[in-house]
Protein backbone atom coordinates (compact mmCIF):
# COMPACT_ATOMS: atom_id res chain seq x y z
CA UNK A 1 0.00 0.00 0.00
CA UNK A 2 1.12 3.50 -0.82
CA UNK A 3 2.43 5.56 2.09
CA UNK A 4 1.42 9.22 1.82
CA UNK A 5 3.11 12.15 3.55
CA UNK A 6 0.97 15.28 3.45
CA UNK A 7 2.79 18.55 4.11
CA UNK A 8 0.50 21.48 4.90
CA UNK A 9 1.89 24.68 3.38
CA UNK A 10 0.73 28.26 2.96
CA UNK A 11 1.77 30.58 0.21
CA UNK A 12 4.69 32.47 1.87
CA UNK A 13 3.36 36.01 1.72
CA UNK A 14 4.18 38.65 4.36
CA UNK A 15 1.36 38.96 6.87
CA UNK A 16 -0.21 35.64 5.82
CA UNK A 17 2.28 33.17 7.31
CA UNK A 18 3.98 32.94 10.70
CA UNK A 19 2.39 36.14 11.98
CA UNK A 20 3.48 35.57 15.60
CA UNK A 21 7.06 35.19 14.37
CA UNK A 22 6.46 38.24 12.20
CA UNK A 23 5.66 40.34 15.26
CA UNK A 24 9.18 39.51 16.49
CA UNK A 25 11.24 39.73 13.27
CA UNK A 26 8.94 41.52 10.82
CA UNK A 27 6.39 40.05 8.43
CA UNK A 28 8.79 40.02 5.46
CA UNK A 29 11.41 38.20 7.54
CA UNK A 30 8.86 35.67 8.77
CA UNK A 31 7.65 34.97 5.21
CA UNK A 32 11.25 34.61 4.04
CA UNK A 33 12.01 32.18 6.89
CA UNK A 34 8.89 30.11 6.10
CA UNK A 35 9.64 29.93 2.39
CA UNK A 36 13.20 28.72 2.95
CA UNK A 37 12.25 26.41 5.81
CA UNK A 38 9.57 24.80 3.65
CA UNK A 39 11.90 24.32 0.68
CA UNK A 40 14.52 22.75 2.92
CA UNK A 41 11.96 20.48 4.60
CA UNK A 42 10.55 19.21 1.29
CA UNK A 43 14.04 18.56 -0.07
CA UNK A 44 15.05 16.73 3.12
CA UNK A 45 11.93 14.54 3.27
CA UNK A 46 11.86 13.30 -0.33
CA UNK A 47 12.11 9.52 -0.17
CA UNK A 48 10.99 6.63 -2.37
CA UNK A 49 9.29 4.99 0.65
CA UNK A 50 6.45 7.53 0.57
CA UNK A 51 4.64 9.92 -1.76
CA UNK A 52 4.70 13.60 -0.72
CA UNK A 53 1.52 15.58 -1.32
CA UNK A 54 1.35 19.32 -0.65
CA UNK A 55 -1.85 20.55 1.02
CA UNK A 56 -1.87 24.18 -0.09
CA UNK A 57 -3.49 27.38 1.11
CA UNK A 58 -4.96 29.64 -0.11
CA UNK A 59 -6.55 27.09 -2.40
CA UNK A 60 -6.38 28.62 -5.90
CA UNK A 61 -3.15 30.53 -5.31
CA UNK A 62 -1.47 27.49 -3.77
CA UNK A 63 -2.51 25.13 -6.56
CA UNK A 64 -1.04 27.52 -9.16
CA UNK A 65 1.98 28.64 -7.12
CA UNK A 66 5.47 28.66 -8.60
CA UNK A 67 6.98 28.53 -5.10
CA UNK A 68 6.48 24.78 -4.60
CA UNK A 69 8.19 22.00 -6.59
CA UNK A 70 6.21 21.34 -9.77
CA UNK A 71 6.61 17.56 -9.56
CA UNK A 72 4.72 17.21 -6.27
CA UNK A 73 0.95 16.72 -6.29
CA UNK A 74 -1.05 19.53 -4.68
CA UNK A 75 -4.45 19.51 -3.06
CA UNK A 76 -6.35 22.51 -1.75
CA UNK A 77 -6.81 22.61 2.04
CA UNK A 78 -10.26 24.15 1.72
CA UNK A 79 -12.27 26.00 4.35
CA UNK A 80 -12.63 25.55 8.08
CA UNK A 81 -10.43 25.48 11.14
CA UNK A 82 -7.22 23.48 11.36
CA UNK A 83 -9.11 20.34 12.40
CA UNK A 84 -11.51 20.59 9.47
CA UNK A 85 -8.63 20.97 7.04
CA UNK A 86 -6.48 18.21 8.56
CA UNK A 87 -9.44 15.83 8.69
CA UNK A 88 -10.16 16.50 5.02
CA UNK A 89 -6.53 15.81 4.09
CA UNK A 90 -6.42 12.55 6.08
CA UNK A 91 -9.76 11.32 4.73
CA UNK A 92 -8.88 12.27 1.16
CA UNK A 93 -5.57 10.40 1.13
CA UNK A 94 -5.33 7.03 -0.61
CA UNK A 95 -6.02 3.90 1.46
CA UNK A 96 -2.98 2.93 3.49
CA UNK A 97 -0.88 4.79 6.00
CA UNK A 98 -0.92 8.58 5.84
CA UNK A 99 1.02 11.10 7.91
CA UNK A 100 0.40 14.82 7.96
CA UNK A 101 2.86 17.49 9.09
CA UNK A 102 3.17 21.24 9.09
CA UNK A 103 6.07 22.92 7.34
CA UNK A 104 7.33 24.90 10.35
CA UNK A 105 9.22 22.13 12.21
CA UNK A 106 12.94 22.45 11.36
CA UNK A 107 13.94 19.28 13.22
CA UNK A 108 11.97 16.74 11.15
CA UNK A 109 14.09 14.11 9.40
CA UNK A 110 13.37 11.14 7.16
CA UNK A 111 14.00 9.00 10.24
CA UNK A 112 11.09 10.66 12.09
CA UNK A 113 8.76 10.04 9.16
CA UNK A 114 9.94 6.43 8.75
CA UNK A 115 9.31 5.79 12.48
CA UNK A 116 5.82 7.28 12.17
CA UNK A 117 4.95 4.96 9.29
CA UNK A 118 6.46 2.00 11.16
CA UNK A 119 4.31 2.83 14.21
CA UNK A 120 1.24 2.74 11.96
CA UNK A 121 2.01 -0.92 11.30
CA UNK A 122 1.03 -1.64 14.92
CA UNK A 123 -1.27 1.28 15.72
CA UNK A 124 -4.31 2.99 14.25
CA UNK A 125 -2.97 6.50 14.83
CA UNK A 126 0.33 8.18 15.61
CA UNK A 127 1.14 11.65 16.96
CA UNK A 128 4.37 13.61 17.22
CA UNK A 129 4.06 15.73 20.38
CA UNK A 130 5.44 19.27 20.58
CA UNK A 131 6.74 20.83 23.81
CA UNK A 132 4.00 23.49 23.68
CA UNK A 133 1.20 20.91 24.07
CA UNK A 134 0.42 20.63 20.38
CA UNK A 135 1.81 18.18 17.86
CA UNK A 136 3.95 18.25 14.75
CA UNK A 137 2.61 15.07 13.13
CA UNK A 138 -0.64 13.16 13.00
CA UNK A 139 -0.83 9.85 11.19
CA UNK A 140 -3.53 7.28 10.54
CA UNK A 141 -3.69 3.75 9.22
CA UNK A 142 -6.26 4.17 6.45
CA UNK A 143 -7.69 0.64 6.20
CA UNK A 144 -11.02 1.80 7.58
CA UNK A 145 -12.82 4.99 8.47
CA UNK A 146 -11.20 7.57 10.71
CA UNK A 147 -12.95 8.33 14.00
CA UNK A 148 -16.03 10.43 13.27
CA UNK A 149 -15.26 12.91 16.05
CA UNK A 150 -11.59 13.31 15.13
CA UNK A 151 -10.45 16.89 15.90
CA UNK A 152 -13.86 17.85 17.38
CA UNK A 153 -13.64 20.50 20.13
CA UNK A 154 -9.84 20.72 19.95
CA UNK A 155 -8.48 23.97 21.38
CA UNK A 156 -6.02 24.78 18.59
CA UNK A 157 -2.86 26.81 19.29
CA UNK A 158 -3.06 26.05 23.02
CA UNK A 159 -1.25 23.71 25.37
CA UNK A 160 -4.38 21.49 25.23
CA UNK A 161 -4.32 20.64 21.50
CA UNK A 162 -2.70 17.20 21.81
CA UNK A 163 -4.71 16.17 24.90
CA UNK A 164 -7.95 17.34 23.27
CA UNK A 165 -7.14 15.42 20.09
CA UNK A 166 -6.20 12.26 21.99
CA UNK A 167 -9.61 12.46 23.68
CA UNK A 168 -11.23 12.27 20.21
CA UNK A 169 -9.49 8.93 19.52
CA UNK A 170 -10.08 7.28 22.90
CA UNK A 171 -10.14 3.50 22.61
CA UNK A 172 -7.87 3.44 19.53
CA UNK A 173 -4.32 2.09 19.47
CA UNK A 174 -2.19 5.25 19.44
CA UNK A 175 1.59 5.71 19.35
CA UNK A 176 3.50 8.82 20.38
CA UNK A 177 6.77 9.80 18.71
CA UNK A 178 9.67 12.08 19.61
CA UNK A 179 8.99 15.61 20.83
CA UNK A 180 9.87 18.23 18.20
CA UNK A 181 9.48 21.99 18.36
CA UNK A 182 7.61 24.06 15.79
CA UNK A 183 8.49 27.68 15.17
CA UNK A 184 5.90 30.24 16.25
CA UNK A 185 8.08 32.95 17.82
CA UNK A 186 11.67 34.16 17.68
CA UNK A 187 12.38 32.23 20.90
CA UNK A 188 11.47 29.01 19.03
CA UNK A 189 14.14 29.77 16.44
CA UNK A 190 16.76 29.62 19.17
CA UNK A 191 15.12 26.84 21.23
Amino acid sequence: MQRTLVIMVKEPRPGRVKTRLGRDIGMVGAAWWFRHQTRSLIRRLRDPRWQIVLAVSPDREGINSRVWPVDLPRVAQGRGDLGDRMGRMLRGAPQGPVCLIGADIPGITKGHIARAFAALGRNEMVFGPAPDGGYWLVGAQRFGALPSGLFKDVRWSTEHALADTLATVAGRRVALLDHLRDVDTVADLHG
